[in-house]
């Protein structure tokens, strides 16, 4: 199981035609999953918050949010979901494949505007609260999209498509003043890339931080230093705690053994997924298994 599959493992609302790659999915954090760990895709994302406080981090920049902002994830931007303190958040995750808008090389739309938007070159804002000028235009567009695939009307695509080109108008008609990102910035991002994927590729195996500084290219010690400097944590803490992300969605949803899932989440000892597993959700996995799984 990858994060996409973990995020997406409660969906409500059905899949899309493959030939018509937009997905919506309802979710409430923690009762779906604890949070949802750093990682990035492909995919455009769009996080509208129902109900309750949490905290999305866009490229290791954390937005505080609350019912009824959007946030906006472009393809590659590494971003996680998490509650605010005490509180739960509901929210609608979306997402949808870029080539959904795009008809072909030659098209203008794409070249000039979609494609742009998309990579950074047409800078946008990430998070949309209803102090933003422009949010009712958002939301409106948003809520009429969710009214149409509800509905499903014969045509509806064409509809959900329009909406999606009036999107994207208007983020581009409202665009932000250009910054550039530093070369040191980019470089950490795109480090910081390439360990998380790795991660999310290698938990079931056995990952070392020899293995994480040859990926880098760092030393041991620099590798370390990088890491907990820009995720707060050590980097075994956060590969365990990945893990333990992953044994806990499979504990809801699979009929596999406790020792079968903690062995396919890269836990060589029984007893020292137990022990951590207890520690960061408050019961054995055996008790936890028997009070939430379906």
């Amino acid at each position: 199981m990858n994060i996409s599959e973990y995020q997406n493992y409660h969906e409500t609302k059905s899949h899309t035609d493959s030939r018509f790659p937009y997905n919506t999915y309802l979710c409430s954090i923690p009762l779906d999953f604890t949070h949802v760990p750093l990682h990035w895709h492909s995919e455009l994302e769009l996080i509208v918050i129902k109900r309750g406080r949490g905290i999305v981090s866009v490229d290791l920049n954390r937005h505080y949010v609350c019912a009824g902002d959007v946030v906006l994830i472009r393809p590659g931007q590494l971003h996680s979901i998490e509650q605010e303190k005490h509180y739960c958040v509901e929210y609608e995750n979306i997402i949808l494949k870029p080539e959904l808008l795009i008809s072909g090389p030659d098209d203008l739309c794409a070249i000039r505007f979609i494609q742009p938007l998309l990579d950074g070159r047409i800078p946008a804002q990430t998070h949309f609260t209803s102090a933003t000028p422009y949010f009712s235009e958002i939301s409106q567009n948003i809520r009429q999209i969710d009214l149409l695939c509800d509905a499903r009307p014969e045509g509806y695509q064409l509809a959900v498509k329009g909406y999606l080109f009036q999107l994207f108008f208007v983020l581009i008609s409202n665009q932000k003043k250009k910054g550039e990102d530093s070369p040191s910035q980019k470089k950490t991002l795109e480090k910081m890339k390439t360990i998380l994927k790795y991660v999310e590729e290698n938990y079931s195996q056995h990952v070392t931080i020899d293995d994480m500084a040859k990926l880098t290219y760092y030393s041991k010690s620099h590798f370390m230093k990088f890491f907990k400097g820009h995720m707060g944590i050590s980097f075994i803490e956060y590969l365990n705690d990945y893990r333990l992300t992953m044994a806990e969605r499979m504990l809801r949803f699979s009929d596999a053994s406790i020792l079968g899932i903690a062995e396919s989440c890269g836990f060589e000892n029984l007893s020292y997924f137990n022990r951590i597993f207890k520690r960061k959700y408050g019961q054995s996995p055996g008790k936890w298994r028997s009070l939430y799984g379906e």
